[in-house]
């Protein structure tokens, strides 16, 4: 954008490249000389004031979702087909309002995906705008860890059965949109790992618990370090036991 600078843009003149990151208040300016960068400072977008310099600088996506064009229009083409064939199948059953909503939201994305490159709730089209198959697990943080990684799992007496309940929460929310025309079946494939496919992309934990769970005590196989003194030097506090009648 050559003219205004707005959130999630850049413009360049001369030796000078100027990037408003979507994420932050003030824009960023790149000062050249030559191939060389010279100065790299923040400013105000609006009056131009420098506010700070940088050695570096790190940019992240203007977008939370990227993807080329050529993959957007692939992904778009499957998007049709899925659309499609549920369309079919909820005709037969005699859900045609079901049908209609379905069409109309989804041919509304689309619409948007041509337009601008993305729409409202792209994540639900995630299986298609990367490729992956259908009940293929998705990608997350734990993929960009080195392999001989180290996971401390926290309280994980509470923190081991909410993994296990991740995915189920949200299969039972989303069946609830798919059911009623509001998403395609695809969108059960933007979710959280099952726990087998967590196991599998963990290599060594260490579980941090008082009160370990039968799960814990089965993968440590007896090999457990008792920790007597809190590394903090505190206590536990005295308890009190109150009646409860009468307090109010």
């Amino acid at each position: 954008n050559d003219l205004v600078l707005q959130p999630g843009t850049f413009r360049v003149r001369g030796d000078i490249i100027e990037i408003f990151p979507a994420y932050e208040e003030l824009a960023v300016r790149i000062e050249l000389f030559g191939d060389n960068i010279e100065k790299i400072y923040t400013f105000h977008p609006l009056t131009g004031e420098m506010k700070r310099e940088f050695d570096d600088y790190w940019i992240y996506p203007a977008k939370h979702f990227v993807t080329t064009r050529e993959n957007l229009n692939r992904a778009m083409g499957k998007i049709r087909v899925e659309l499609s064939e549920r369309l079919k199948h909820l005709r037969n059953e005699g859900l045609l309002l079901e049908a209609q909503r379905l069409e109309q939201r989804t041919l509304y994305d689309l619409e948007m995906m041509a337009e601008l490159g993305y729409c409202s709730g792209i994540e639900n089209y995630s299986r298609h705008l990367e490729g992956r198959k259908e009940g293929e697990r998705p990608s997350t943080l734990i993929d960009f860890f080195p392999n001989d990684f180290l996971l401390f799992a926290d309280e994980s007496h509470v923190s081991v059965p909410q993994i296990r309940a991740m995915y189920n929460g949200d299969r039972s929310r989303k069946m609830t949109l798919v059911e009623h025309g509001f998403r395609l079946p695809s969108a059960l494939d933007n979710r959280p790992m099952k726990f087998d496919e967590f196991e599998e992309a963990v290599n060594q934990v260490i579980y941090v618990s008082a009160t370990p769970g039968n799960y814990e005590l089965e993968q440590t196989e007896g090999e457990i370090v008792e920790q007597i003194i809190r590394p903090t030097g505190l206590i536990d506090p005295d308890i009190v036991i109150r009646k409860t009648r009468g307090q109010i």
